[in-house]
This record gives structure tokens, sequence and C-alpha cells, in this order.
């Protein structure tokens, strides 16, 4: 089984090897960066399904029918900001490159200065697109709850991930061991929906 992701973002490719891995699933894991030609797409959808799907969509044109390819669009929705930064997320601060994550972090926390602290909710969402060879769709998301904390903590995440903080382990999800995040995330909530899915596909 040949399995593209649509990204080119080394975290999130690196997340996945590790959850693949961990799942027992036997493919051949490659990424947009090894797509010659590729150039990610417009994410102009209203949805984070939309946008994987965009994602996928435009790499599964550039590749063999055998292929399956995978996106996921993920973002924090925060209550306290009507649901932003959403599918914004990514380019909320209008920052793109190495910058982005400190600068999309900073606007959050101004964002967020005076709303006290019971009311700073918010949650990941991951949703995953799949397209198989034969062109059927299908889409799996996972969501996690918690915190926007008023500093960031922790060396292991990216993105939001210093200042989402998990009010069950007292944690954020960058102060997490990778293994644990990697089961409880937002991403490995939808990740195991996948799997479950490419396992029944394989013995089918």
């Amino acid at each position: 089984m040949e399995i593209y992701i649509a990204t080119t973002n080394a975290h999130k490719v690196g997340e996945f090897a590790e959850m693949f891995a961990d799942s027992n699933i036997d493919c051949r894991l490659k990424s947009a960066a090894d797509v010659e030609g590729f150039q990610a797409p417009e994410e102009n959808g209203n949805s984070f399904e939309e946008n994987a799907f965009i994602k996928a969509g435009a790499l599964r044109s550039k590749l063999p029918k055998e292929a399956y390819v995978m996106a996921d669009d993920s973002g924090i929705v925060v209550d306290a900001l009507g649901g932003a930064p959403g599918v914004h997320s990514a380019r909320y601060a209008g920052v793109s490159g190495a910058g982005a994550d400190a600068a999309n972090n900073e606007k959050l926390l101004a964002e967020l200065s005076n709303v006290e602290d019971k009311k700073r909710t918010a949650r990941f969402v991951c949703v995953i697109a799949l397209i198989c060879p034969d062109g059927k769709r299908f889409s799996f998301c996972g969501k996690v709850e918690g915190l926007i904390t008023r500093g960031g903590k922790g060396a292991n995440g990216f993105g939001y991930d210093p200042l989402f903080l998990l009010p069950e382990f007292g944690l954020t999800t960058a102060e997490l061991p990778p293994d644990l995040k990697n089961k409880i995330s937002h991403r490995g909530s939808a990740f195991a929906k996948l799997a479950d899915f490419l396992k029944k596909q394989k013995h089918s």
C-alpha cells in the first residue's frame, strides 16, 4: 500500500510517520515533497473537511491511480473568539514561513488578553481526507478539548501546542511525550479512525 500525504510540513509528516509505525500498517509513506512539480493549492474552503479535500485532490492529480492520498486540515477553535481562528489557524497573523507559529500564538494571546481563565475554552480539530485508488473519498474527524494558557510552555509540539492546556494532565500539548500526544491529540484521534479504515481495506 502506497500512501501520499499532501503536505510538505516536516513536523506533520513526522507525526504521521510515527502514527503509521505504531499502527502496524504496512505501507510506503511519502509526502508532497516527493512529488515533482506539486504546488500547494489555495485553501479557500469554509470547513476543515473542504480544505483537506482541496489539498488531497491537488496532490492526487499528480500521482498514479494506484496510490492512496491523504491530507489533513487542522486548527484551533476558540469559543471566546466565536470559533476563530478555525480554518484560518495556520495564517491567523498573516505571516508565513518560519515565523508563523510565533506570530499566530502572539496574536491569539493578545486577542484573549482580557478573557478570564475559565472562559478560555477551546478545541483542536483535525479532519483527515482520504482519496482511494478507485476515486472514492472518505473523511475522519478528531477533536480534543482544552484551555488557552497565558503563555507558551513545552517544546514537543508545533503551531498552537504550547498554548493549549489539557486540564486532565495539567500540561500543554507541547509538554506531552510524543507517544502520548499521538494517542490523545485531535490528529491522533482522526488517525485512529483512518487506520481502522485502512486495515479493513487491506483485508477486504
